[in-house]
């Protein structure tokens, strides 16, 4: 059997859910990456048929496989990143940038792979964050490939893992993790990217700043608005439950925004997210990602002096 009609084979058979596996006991990130790739096109061609077996059994890492080749240090003890203004702090901006795409790739298949089949989610879920996968494996090739151009390598400097810490916290609870991690976190970056572009592009970093604003920037937006998309579903599919949880038709593409959904949301961030989102907002982008003002701001800092 040639190697072309054996990966034809296995994309007739192989599950959405089995690929996702394979990536996420990927150790080597631009392995993952690539890996990651492949089983987008392959889901988004079509030759991946299945999201999963309704009889597959499988159990989803706590932790994916990772390479020990980045030193890992709390939150609390990364050094500065600095303003860009210097090729120091530009190496370390974008080494930050690259270790947090490396973890959102393995959130995208972990969503897939851990809530997909839990939580009888729609076709139109798995394609949502295969979507985002290969945008955020892209990223990552991408910002690894320009950390090399300005002299460094990822590994070259120390890291957190903070980004796991939030999803192992909401690994049991689907709204949570769509919350904290789509809704909080990813719109944080849209929050900051602006400043950073305007650093890198005030130090004189125009292919960096380029790659921001025309490439990630705009990507985060959709990936932002998948969250919030599908924290709305479950919501509407909750207040549908004595219909067996099934969405009539003709709201599916509906979901209103009103008071019981953000307020859930307010309580889902309470619980899982430590402490107020710190402003200021990126009102603009995370209008465009679907949630306005009544969303973040009951749960902010009053005083942007206590950041």
């Amino acid at each position: 059997m040639n190697s072309l009609h054996l990966e034809r084979e296995m994309s007739d058979t192989e599950t959405l859910v089995a690929a996702a596996l394979r990536v996420l006991s990927t150790a080597d990130p631009v392995e993952k990456a690539r890996l990651g790739d492949q089983v987008a096109e392959k889901w988004l061609k079509g030759l991946i048929t299945q999201p999963y077996h309704s009889s597959q059994d499988f159990s989803v890492p706590d932790r994916p496989s990772r390479l020990p080749t980045v030193k890992l240090v709390p939150p609390s003890g990364m050094p500065k990143l600095g303003k860009a203004g210097s090729l120091q702090s530009r190496q370390a901006i974008v080494h930050s940038l690259v270790h947090t795409e490396s973890w959102a790739i393995d959130l995208s298949w972990d969503i897939i792979a851990r809530f997909g089949k839990q939580e009888s989610m729609p076709i139109g879920f798995f394609t949502d964050f295969v979507k985002v996968a290969q945008d955020e494996g892209r990223h990552f090739t991408l910002l690894a490939s320009r950390l090399e151009e300005l002299g460094s390598f990822y590994g070259a400097l120390p890291a957190h893992d903070g980004l796991w810490d939030s999803a192992a916290a909401t690994s049991h609870d689907l709204l949570a993790r769509l919350a904290v991690e789509h809704c909080v976190h990813e719109a944080r970056g849209l929050d900051v990217l602006p400043t950073t572009i305007s650093r890198f592009r005030n130090g004189g970093d125009k292919q960096t700043a380029d790659l921001l604003e025309k490439v990630v920037y705009p990507e985060e937006i959709a990936h932002c608005a998948a969250g919030v998309k599908w924290f709305k579903y479950l919501c509407l599919r909750s207040r549908y439950s004595n219909f067996g949880g099934q969405i009539p038709l003709s709201h599916e593409n509906t979901v209103e925004e009103n008071d019981e959904v953000i307020q859930k949301f307010h309580t889902t961030v309470r619980t899982y997210f430590r402490g107020p989102l710190k402003p200021p907002f990126n009102e603009a982008a995370r209008e465009a990602a679907g949630f306005g003002p009544q969303w973040y701001e009951p749960l902010a800092v009053k005083d942007p002096r206590m950041l």
